[in-house]
């Protein structure tokens, strides 16, 4: 088998842009969290896509905080970033930022980790191209989700099955 060539978190970075409209907003004018979430999902599966060049799934999400309010017409922002690959997975961090469209003024909204697996054409899962950080900032964020991962092993291999 022929070895994947390494890639750079930036390479597969993604950033999107939404409107929050009223129909995606609760009775107080807030954004609904399921809405955040698939639009979380959703830019963080083309960040996956992008790096592994295959169909990616979403296995899991972890460490969702949401942290400041969107409105009804907030400008949001949602940038996804592959932070770790393992053999068939990869960990990408996702940032939802709410902009105000008037003035410019950004805030964290919320933050979350997605695991995806890489499937190949048989949708099994397949080996992903290493991931090759390049600056101080993603050696952070690889280190730390390395040990997410770590963690999120143990804590499989202590939980009981049902």
């Amino acid at each position: 088998m022929e070895a994947l060539q390494g890639k750079a978190p930036s390479e597969s970075a993604v950033e999107s842009r939404f409107l929050l409209m009223p129909h995606e907003a609760n009775p107080y004018g807030t954004a609904f969290g399921g809405v955040i979430v698939s639009w979380m999902d959703m830019v963080a599966g083309m960040a996956a896509q992008r790096h592994c060049g295959t169909v990616a799934v979403t296995a899991g999400m972890d460490s969702i905080a949401f942290k400041a309010p969107i409105r009804v017409g907030d400008h949001v922002v949602v940038k996804a970033c592959v932070n770790y690959v393992s053999r068939t997975s990869m960990e990408v961090g996702v940032k939802v930022i709410r902009e105000n469209p008037y003035t410019g003024e950004q805030v964290i909204a919320t933050s979350a980790h997605l695991t995806f697996v890489a499937l190949d054409a048989q949708r099994e899962p397949t080996p992903v191209p290493p991931l090759t950080p390049e600056t101080a900032e993603e050696q952070r964020r690889f280190a730390n989700a390395r040990i997410r991962a770590l963690h999120r092993k143990e804590l499989l291999k202590k939980m009981r099955p049902e």
